[in-house]
């Protein structure tokens, strides 16, 4: 079988397509002038939106998702638009058409991508936190810098940037440490057996009271209770208020400040710290332990 080429055939088609390019030549410059001008314009409209966003609620993580959506659903339809006039509509609409046959299908690969989308809606208008709040989502503690279509951005106090999914924020106990502005911390002290407990509440409180940063109203009161009864030590346990509008190093800061009071308090007022009582125990014929102490006359004085 001999295959024939027919050239004139082919010099024509390209004729045909070079003279109906030249045609759809004005729409085509035409529509890359609108996309241009169209791309400008969306920013601008976008940056309107923020600002009167912004006015209206002072919240950045809600002008700052709005103002990208307003912005993605404006290029949207100008890039339609450009296609129209460009004579290719027909084009437009196969875009569509596949968009909508194949969301189905994709819909099952991306139902993440998805489901983050929404979730990042519905975080813009009903959401547990603002920027520079102190959360907690699972196992990220940090401090929330940004919130995008599908994620959340956290900055951990150890230097981390972390990005959730916006449907585990929404999904998962999130814990706002500076919500209302204040927290709660507490920490152990043990005493000796033989120390008063009583006595010992009323010097702890006073020290962790003493600190300026430490809360004293009717509602953030300090306090001291018995947490437990261990080997060599009674131990109490201190809570506190504090201001966290401010969380991470200044709360550590604090709270160092206070442990500090404590101790010296403690000591300052005949109370003890012991050490934890370590008991030996021998085995067989065993009968005692070879024991050296050195500088021994320094320690029995």
């Amino acid at each position: 079988m001999i295959l024939q080429i027919d050239g004139s055939r082919i010099v024509d088609s390209f004729k045909d397509s070079w003279h109906n390019f030249l045609d759809r030549m004005p729409g085509i410059l035409l529509a890359i002038l609108i996309v241009a001008i169209g791309f400008f314009i969306a920013d601008k409209i976008a940056g309107l939106s923020r600002r009167i966003i912004n006015r209206r609620t002072q919240d950045p993580l809600m002008t700052n998702f709005l103002g990208k959506t307003i912005k993605v659903i404006l290029i949207s339809f100008i890039l339609m638009f450009a296609f129209r006039v460009a004579g290719l509509q027909g084009v437009s609409e196969t875009l569509l058409t596949a968009a909508g046959a194949s969301a189905v299908i994709l819909g099952f690969a991306f139902r993440d991508i998805g489901e983050n989308f929404i979730s990042g809606i519905i975080l813009s208008f009903n959401r547990p936190f603002n920027i520079n709040d102190t959360i907690q989502v699972g196992e990220i503690f940090g401090r929330v810098k940004s919130m995008e279509f599908r994620y959340t951005k956290v900055k951990t106090f150890d230097g981390k940037d972390v990005y959730i999914p916006n449907s585990d924020v929404l999904k998962k106990p999130l814990y706002n440490y500076t919500e209302d502005g204040f927290f709660r911390m507490d920490f152990l002290v043990g005493i000796d057996y033989e120390d008063s407990i009583e006595k010992a509440q009323e010097v702890i409180l006073a020290a962790t009271i003493e600190h300026e940063a430490v809360l004293k109203d009717e509602l953030h009161k300090a306090f001291v209770v018995v947490e437990s009864l261990e080997v060599s030590t009674v131990n109490l346990k201190i809570f506190f208020w504090i201001n966290s509008e401010d969380y991470g190093k200044k709360a550590l800061q604090i709270k160092s400040g206070v442990v500090t009071n404590v101790k010296d308090a403690i000591l300052a007022n005949g109370l003890n710290l012991p050490a934890n009582i370590q008991e030996i125990k021998l085995y067989g014929t065993q009968h005692s332990i070879p024991i050296s102490i050195t500088n021994a006359p320094e320690i029995l004085k």
